[in-house]
C-alpha cells in the first residue's frame, strides 16, 4: 500500500486497512521464538484475534477503492487489488492452516492409542479438505442460493431447477470453503438473472456440467438468464470501475465484515435469514458459511463477486471464464487445479512486499 499515491492513502477507508496491516506487523514481530506447546497456543490466540481484526478490510478496501476511481487508472487500481488480495489470501491460508493443524494436535484423535475409524479429521490435513466433491458442492449451493431467493423474492416465486450432469463422483483435494465462494456466487448470479427476466412459465434450468481430468476438474454453469448488460460487460472483472459503482458503495456499507478467505466468521443456526450451518463431513464440522457476503440478499449487488471469485480460482492456479450471449444467458467456466499438482500463484516478491 505505501506504493499507492499518498491522496490515496488518506483516504479513510484505505488509511484504515494500512493501521490494520501496520499494527498486525507491529504484534507479528514481538513474538518470541515459540519452543513449547504452552508458546504456540499463545501464538495461536494472536493469530486468531489478528484475523478477527481484519474481517473489515474487504468491504473498507472495496470502499476506499471505488471513492478513489478518479485518482487512479482503473488498469492501476485492478492491479493493485489483484496484487492485495492474492496477498491477503496466501497470509490467511498460511495462518489458518496453522491454527487448524494446532487444532488437530490438541484433539484426543492425535494420540496414539485413539482408534483411527474415528478419527473426525481423516479427510482434512489442517483447512484442506482431501475429498471434496464437486456434485455435493453444487447441491450444497444451490440450496443456499435458493433459500437465499425465497427469502428476497417470496415463497410464490418460481425458481429455477439446478440440474446436474457430468462426472459426479469426481473428487480432489481442496479448501473447501474457497470453492463453495466461487461456485456459490456464479450460481448466486445465474439463479438470479433467470429470476429476474420473468418468464410466464416455468423458469428454464440452470445446468452445470462437471467434468475431471487427470489435473484438473471444469465446472461449467449456464443460465438463460438474457446475458450481461452492455453497460456492464467491459468492466465485468473491474473492482472499481463500471457505471453501478456508485450502487455498490452504498450497498457496501451495509456489509460491515467480509472473511477474506470465508472461513473467519462462523456460521449461526440461522439459515434462509442469515447465515447458513456448516455441513458435517464424516463427523467433522466443515465451516460452510460465507457469511455476510453469500448470504447477503440478491439486491445487494456489491460488483466483487466475480473477480474475487477470479482471484480465488486463479490463486490456486485454476481459471475463471465468463461468455455472455445477449438476449439468451451466459456460460461460465471454471477450471479447478487439483491441490498439489501445481503451486499457487502469487505474485512477485516485491509487489507482495509492497503490500
Amino acid at each position: 500500500m505505501q506504493t499507492l499515491p499518498y491522496v490515496v492513502v488518506t483516504n479513510p477507508h484505505m488509511s484504515h486497512v494500512y493501521e490494520l496491516y501496520y499494527k498486525a506487523f507491529e504484534t507479528l514481530r514481538r513474538v518470541r521464538e515459540i519452543r513449547s506447546v504452552e508458546d504456540n497456543d499463545r501464538y495461536c490466540k494472536i493469530i486468531s484475534q489478528t484475523l478477527q481484526e481484519h474481517l473489515t478490510v474487504i468491504p473498507r478496501l472495496a470502499m476506499g477503492v471505488i471513492e478513489c476511481q478518479s485518482l487512479m487508472r482503473p488498469d492501476e487500481t485492478d492491479r493493485f487489488m489483484n496484487t492485495l488480495l492474492r496477498s491477503r489470501i496466501s497470509r490467511r491460508v498460511i495462518a489458518e492452516q496453522h491454527l487448524a493443524l494446532t487444532e488437530t494436535f490438541h484433539s484426543p484423535w492425535h494420540f496414539p492409542d485413539a482408534n483411527p475409524h474415528h478419527d473426525p479429521n481423516a479427510d482434512f490435513v489442517g483447512e484442506v479438505f482431501l475429498r471434496c466433491n464437486a456434485k455435493e458442492v453444487v447441491d450444497e449451493c444451490s440450496q443456499r442460493a435458493k433459500s437465499l431467493a425465497q427469502a428476497a423474492f417470496g415463497n410464490e416465486c418460481a425458481l429455477p431447477e439446478v440440474k446436474l450432469e457430468g462426472h459426479l463422483d469426481a473428487t480432489f483435494p481442496y479448501i473447501l470453503s474457497h470453492l463453495q465462494y466461487i461456485v456459490g456466487e456464479l450460481l448466486r448470479n445465474s439463479m438470479q438473472a433467470v429470476i429476474e427476466r420473468n418468464f410466464p412459465e416455468k423458469p428454464p434450468p440452470v445446468e452445470v456440467l462437471i467434468c475431471e481430468a487427470p489435473q484438473h476438474v471444469i465446472i461449467r454453469i449456464s443460465d438463460q438468464g438474457g446475458g450481461v448488460p452492455k453497460d456492464i460487460l467491459p468492466d465485468l472483472w473491474s473492482f472499481g470501475k463500471g457505471p453501478r459503482s456508485h450502487v455498490h458503495l452504498e450497498n457496501l456499507v451495509q456489509v460491515p465484515k467480509m472473511a477474506a478467505t470465508m472461513q473467519e466468521l462462523k456460521a449461526s443456526n440461522q439459515t434462509a435469514s442469515g447465515t447458513i450451518q456448516g455441513a458435517a463431513k464424516d463427523g467433522r464440522l466443515v465451516d460452510g458459511s460465507l457469511s455476510s457476503l453469500t448470504s447477503r440478499p440478491p439486491n445487494l449487488r456489491l460488483g466483487m463477486g466475480l473477480p474475487m471469485s477470479r482471484v480465488y480460482a486463479e490463486y490456486w492456479a485454476g481459471n475463471l471464464e465468463l461468455h455472455s450471449l445477449e438476449g439468451y444467458g451466459v456460460d461460465a467456466f471454471l477450471q479447478i487445479s487439483k491441490l498439489g499438482n501445481k503451486n499457487e500463484q502469487l505474485s512477485t516478491r516485491a509487489s507482495m512486499d509492497a503490500v
